[in-house]
């Protein structure tokens, strides 16, 4: 427990304009598969207007679902805009936190700015196999319209359980379509988080067109599999879906 104390002072103590990566790096990227399936392009820092996205209350659904209440800390991985962050701030309270991680400089330079004002929201900076998280700290992630756009989606999701509590839960907002059209068939999500060790404990999907949302607990530190024993998923969608001339 004492190894982790400087990291957890650290979740607590960094400001929100600090974004840099908040726990020591996990394994690497290399030490994994490559999904067999497309990653899709990182093309824009949210996927809709956020007023139409408040119109259905995306954020109130998913967080509702997922049980996320005041005084919890909560990751958004690949935040983007902030969109999720800046309204879970408010969801979690003054003794919660918000963790609003992503990888794109630009991304990041305008998260800072965005959330200057809200104590409770500290910017990190991750890699993209890694969220660079400190230690058990966190009780729920979200990783919203982005997990289709993770190029090693074995390695970040490995080194996310270990910034998760005991029973930590992750949320998992996207399309049901096949990544090239930024999307995850849902059978393919399943089987690429069962691959790693998470286990399915809700799947929704969301009024208001906005996808769905797949609920997972994640695996204790010494529960994850090893990185060599990793099986990847066949990508079975791509392969039956037309081709678009």
């Amino acid at each position: 427990m004492m190894r982790l104390v400087p990291f957890a002072v650290a979740l607590f103590t960094l400001p929100a304009l600090a974004a840099e990566p908040l726990g020591p790096p996990g394994a690497p990227a290399a030490a994994f598969p490559k999904p067999d399936r497309p990653v899709a392009e990182i093309i824009a820092p949210l996927w809709a207007l956020e007023g139409q996205r408040d119109r259905v209350d995306e954020v109130g659904q998913v967080a509702r679902l997922m049980g996320i209440a005041p005084g919890q800390t909560v990751a958004d991985i690949g935040a983007g805009s902030g969109y999720y962050s800046v309204r879970l701030a408010e969801r979690v309270g003054p003794q919660g936190r918000i963790l609003a991680e992503d990888v794109t400089p630009s991304y990041l330079a305008d998260l800072e700015r965005r959330v200057a004002n809200l104590p409770n929201v500290t910017v990190v900076r991750g890699e993209p196999h890694d969220p660079r998280l400190p230690p058990a700290s966190v009780d729920a992630a979200v990783l919203v319209h982005m997990y289709h756009e993770i190029t090693q989606p074995f390695g970040l999701l490995h080194n996310l359980a270990a910034a998760m509590k005991s029973g930590g839960r992750v949320g998992i907002v996207d399309a049901d379509a096949i990544p090239s059209r930024h999307g995850t068939p849902p059978a393919l999500l399943r089987c690429e988080l069962a691959a790693m060790g998470y286990r399915e404990t809700g799947f929704s999907v969301l009024d208001g067109g906005v996808g769905y949302l797949a609920i997972f607990e994640a695996p204790a530190v010494a529960a994850r599999p090893e990185p060599a024993a990793i099986r990847t998923c066949p990508d079975t969608a791509t392969r039956a879906a037309p081709t678009r001339r």
